[in-house]
Parts: structure tokens; sequence; C-alpha cells
């Protein structure tokens, strides 16, 4: 099976490291197993059946703690959609599923590599994202 698009460009459109001083950036060090990730993707059209993909990472603690940090990268991706894509549900499955499959793995070492650079080393994301399965939660 060929891919219905190809990727034309990726980069960090934003990224975000926050933690206010040293008393926070100790607790957090201790506590950041606690911290969940979020992820956001919407998408813009182009021209020349061309999309710009956004997908957010949020990595934060959910817990009403007075020592926290945020992280967040925006990272881009922008694909060209096929001449034979004509369905909704297609181009949908593309921007959800496919190309953050494709991505993935860029995507999961720019983010690591934020939060190793902001003092924290030892963290690892320990599932990896399925897309696939969050795709199709998305209808049940």
């Amino acid at each position: 099976m060929t891919d219905k698009f190809k990727i034309l460009g990726k980069f960090i459109k934003d990224m975000s490291s926050e933690t206010k001083d040293t008393e926070t950036y100790v607790y957090v060090k201790d506590n950041i197993l606690k911290y969940q990730l979020n992820i956001d993707i919407n998408s813009k059209p182009l021209k020349n059946k061309m999309v710009e993909i956004n997908t957010i990472l949020k990595f934060e603690d959910k817990e009403n703690s007075a020592h926290k940090s945020y992280f967040e990268m925006n990272y881009a991706t922008i694909v060209k959609i096929n001449d034979e894509v004509k369905e909704k549900k297609d181009l949908e499955r593309i921007i959800l599923c496919d190309a953050q499959i494709k991505i993935y793995p860029d995507l999961e070492k720019s983010f690591l590599n934020m939060l190793h650079n902001s003092g924290y080393e030892g963290v690892k994301l320990e599932k990896k994202i399925d897309f696939e399965d969050l795709y199709m939660k998305r209808f049940n």
C-alpha cells in the first residue's frame, strides 16, 4: 500500500520548559513520575493540497502542588496530500494517525531531549503513543 501523503517538512514550532526556581526543580525531580503526557493534534489547510499538522505535547503535574514544572512542545509537520484522497475520513486518518506514526520517532526524541536538557535526565516515555488506537477510540 502506498502512502496517501508525503511529508515535505517537519520542525519544532514552539517549545517551552518552565521551572521557576531551585526548590521547584528539586521537588519535580523527585516527583516527575506523577506527570502526565497529553497530546493535541490540529491542522491548518495550506495551498496546493498541503496541510500543516501541529502535534502538541504537554507534560504536566495534574495534582495541586505549589512546585510544578511545565513542559510543552508544538511539533509542526507539513504534508502534501495525494490527489486520490477525496474523502474527509481519509484526510482525518492521515492527519490524526498515519502522519503521526511517521513522525513519532523524531517527535519523541525532540521532546525527551527538551526534558533531559531541562535537567530531568532520567525521564523516559514508558509507553509509545499508539496513534492507531487513539484514532480508533475517537469513534467509540
